[in-house]
């Protein structure tokens, strides 16, 4: 597995945690990234990654919610929600990781950890999303409600405060 997929892994599965769980986000990264022995570089990856995604969950879920109408949001499997997050936060917030390679990486995830179906719903979801990308952009990099914008401007800054480790 390549270092930044294996890190992205690391990522969905603190998302994944996050999701179902009341934990802290800085005790989830910590544990997550500590158990997976990420060099820095790759944590800090898997950092941006989570508090980028956690920062605009609502919105983001606004957005794929859109593209994948029969299928309300809260009954597509976690692992899957979580993938369509990340992914389109990577090509539609972050701007660094290619279109392609942002959905190739996403269906990798589904492979190894969603279900049978999983690569494919990821896909044409991921899909139907990239054909709106300039309009994902604009939306999610100016959300119009302050409440949806992350509280640091550098998403691979620790936790705040209020969310010790």
């Amino acid at each position: 597995m390549k270092a930044r997929t294996k890190a992205r892994g690391v990522a969905l599965q603190a998302l994944f945690e996050l999701d179902i769980t009341e934990h802290l986000i800085g005790t989830v990264l910590q544990e997550r990234i500590a158990e997976a022995e990420l060099p820095e570089g790759l944590a800090a990856f898997t950092r941006k990654i989570v508090l980028g995604v956690r920062g605009i969950v609502a919105s983001l879920d606004t957005h794929i919610a859109k593209h994948a109408p029969e299928w309300p949001l809260d009954q597509i499997a976690t692992v899957d929600r979580n993938i369509l997050r990340m992914a389109t936060w990577e090509f539609a917030v972050d701007g660094e990781t290619p279109l392609k390679v942002a959905i190739n990486e996403a269906v990798e995830l589904a492979k190894i950890y969603g279900s049978d179906s999983a690569p494919r719903f990821v896909n044409g979801v991921l899909g139907s999303l990239a054909e709106r990308q300039n309009e994902l952009q604009q939306a999610l990099q100016n959300p119009s409600d302050p409440s949806e914008t992350p509280e640091t401007s550098d998403p691979s800054a620790p936790p705040s405060s209020h969310e010790t480790f």
